[in-house]
């Protein structure tokens, strides 16, 4: 934190700053759900993306990045088009989304960073709330939660072009410390369900690995394509009225014509129809553990998630598999999927804190010799979880800095 501060001062001189810590996610449950309006569940972790800023009153976007080269530099009249690949596309796309609705006047300087590994985290989502939550408070905008999770996801799925649903925006601003975020990505409703009483402590293992590759450019969007076939399918096997084929969400599947037609929908598309119903038990099942303080059931669950979103959702990479496996074998691991979208980054896992040392060996000893190409830009990390996206002020920054 201290070198963003100071970065900063090196950059744009000296200014009352302010400072947005936008945590990373996970998706304990819920995996591959979230674009067909399912039922997800989400955890923000104690790892951030940290942004200090402060606003301009000449209208122009400066930042900085700790973690990419280049200053992404522009007036918010004059918004460049997305570049692909390029870590500025989120400021742009944050102004554009803004400006829909809302007239912008000024802009603001910023040096921003991220702890973990990008990929698998939803370093994304984190980026964009930190970009409009900045923007918001230079231009003196009002918003709400709903709000910032509608803007940021304007963003990745207008301006960037993936067609994800909205688990990385929740998990992002509405999550809370010790608490598991549920959201109905169809209804927007959402519920925080505490830990019970009873459950034992638990951290979270995030393992990188290595493999870094945008998801514009994987089977993601691939994938939402094949669950739209899929509904597709089985509403005409139904008999029922037709739709777009882009209107078409598995959550409008009902239970009940998902068993009578299972068995005619051809190949990959039953696939990813098995995946989704069974996820959505996987989550119902979820929240019933967590409520009961059962962690070990909830990972028992977790494991189930991973094995399907292997066979049945068909995501994953050799290197990531490998990890999956390492952490499925080894003790005081009570659960573990990839995280995100599952083509590279990472794969997580609730433990008992008790075993970290053994878990990291264990990835250790396994890993770097299976995936060679890997072994030096693999990591393990450990995290507990935490509250969602948050401004501090220039009097509270001091405090944070201790």
């Amino acid at each position: 934190m201290q070198k963003l501060v100071d970065t900063f001062k090196q950059l744009y001189g000296e200014q009352q700053l302010r400072l947005i810590q936008s945590p990373l996610r996970i998706c304990p449950l819920g995996a591959h759900v979230d674009h067909q309006d399912g039922i997800v569940t989400g955890m923000a972790l104690d790892a951030n993306v940290e942004m200090v800023f402060a606003p301009s009153d000449d209208g122009y976007i400066r930042v900085s990045s700790m973690d990419f080269p280049d200053e992404e530099y522009f007036h918010i009249d004059r918004i460049p088009e997305m570049l692909p690949g390029f870590w500025g596309n989120y400021i742009r796309g944050a102004v554009l989304s803004l400006q829909q609705d809302r007239k912008l006047r000024y802009g603001f300087q910023a040096v921003i960073s991220g702890k973990l590994p990008i990929g698998g985290l939803s370093s994304s989502a984190a980026v964009t709330t930190a970009y409009l939550m900045a923007l918001s408070e230079a231009n003196q905008l009002d918003y709400t939660k709903k709000d910032l999770i509608s803007y940021s996801h304007w963003v990745e799925t207008e301006f960037i072009g993936l067609k994800n649903g909205i688990l990385d925006q929740s998990a992002n601003i509405l999550s809370k410390d010790n608490h598991l975020l549920v959201m109905d990505c169809q209804t927007e409703e959402h519920q925080l369900v505490e830990k019970a009483n009873s459950m034992p402590e638990f951290e979270v293992v995030v393992v990188y690995s290595g493999v870094t590759q945008a998801l514009i450019s994987t089977d993601y969007n691939n994938r939402v394509d094949e669950c739209k076939v899929a509904g597709w399918i089985v509403k005409e096997l139904a008999g029922l009225k037709r739709t777009a084929l882009q209107d078409v969400k598995l959550r409008n599947i009902s239970e009940e014509h998902y068993h009578r037609y299972r068995d005619q929908v051809p190949g990959k598309f039953r696939k990813r129809l098995d995946h989704f119903f069974t996820e959505q038990e996987r989550v119902r099942q979820g929240i019933e553990a967590w409520e009961q303080g059962d962690i070990v059931q909830f990972g028992k669950l977790m494991f189930e998630s991973g094995e399907s979103s292997i066979h049945q959702y068909e995501s994953g990479c050799p290197e990531l598999i490998t990890i999956y496996q390492v952490l499925k074998e080894t003790e005081g691991v009570y659960g573990a999927r990839f995280s995100g979208a599952g083509y590279r980054g990472c794969c997580i896992g609730l433990i008992d804190p008790a075993y970290k040392q053994q878990i990291k060996a264990n990835i250790d000893a396994v890993y770097p010799n299976q995936h060679p190409a890997y072994k030096d830009v693999y990591k393990v990390h450990f995290c507990k979880t935490n509250n969602g996206a948050r401004l501090i002020g220039e009097d509270d920054i001091g405090t944070v800095l201790k």
